[in-house]
């Protein structure tokens, strides 16, 4: 995958968080459940994303699970995901296709061993993002709520307008 495309699919994975967000803070107190279980959700990416993050950087890893004991508030829990998101662009905007090739090792949180390359990591962490904001997506169904529509191809014609264009 070219570098190009990597820095597309973190400013989409940016942007459909966003949009999940803003649509959550406006679920009303009947649906506190729900939002509980979406928070735990999106607390888990939040978590994933922050591990693989130690893993490409060669950091300790901040957590010890794929999600915390204690569940953040959602204004809380939004703060950390976009400063991680503004982070995941940062980061894919100074790699290159060398750089997005080189094999890591690292541990999961779990003790087994891992290698993947920069890249395998960054679509993991992609991937693993677009399931889970899945689940959250079929929560909000669940109490007759329409999750955002975040597919890429709908954040790439709102980001870049001219695509519509013939």
């Amino acid at each position: 995958m070219s570098v190009c495309t990597m820095r597309s699919l973190f400013a989409y994975k940016a942007w459909a968080n966003s949009e999940l967000f803003a649509l959550l803070a406006t679920l009303l107190p009947s649906h506190a459940e729900q939002l509980h279980t979406c928070i735990r959700t999106l607390n888990h990416i939040y978590v994933v994303d922050r591990i693989f993050r130690a893993h490409l950087t060669g950091e300790q890893l901040p957590f010890d699970a794929t999600n915390t004991k204690d569940t953040p508030s959602l204004t809380q829990l939004r703060a950390d995901v976009e400063a991680n998101d503004g982070w995941y662009m940062d980061y894919v905007a100074g790699l290159n296709e060398t750089t997005l090739s080189e094999a890591l090792a690292f541990r999961f949180t779990d003790g087994d061993r891992g290698r993947m390359t920069r890249e395998e990591i960054l679509l993991h962490v992609m991937t693993h993002g677009g399931y889970h904001r899945g689940n959250v997506g079929q929560i909000l169904k669940s109490i007759s709520i329409a999750p955002p529509r975040d597919i890429y191809t709908k954040f790439l014609h709102v980001s870049e307008p001219e695509r519509r264009e013939p």
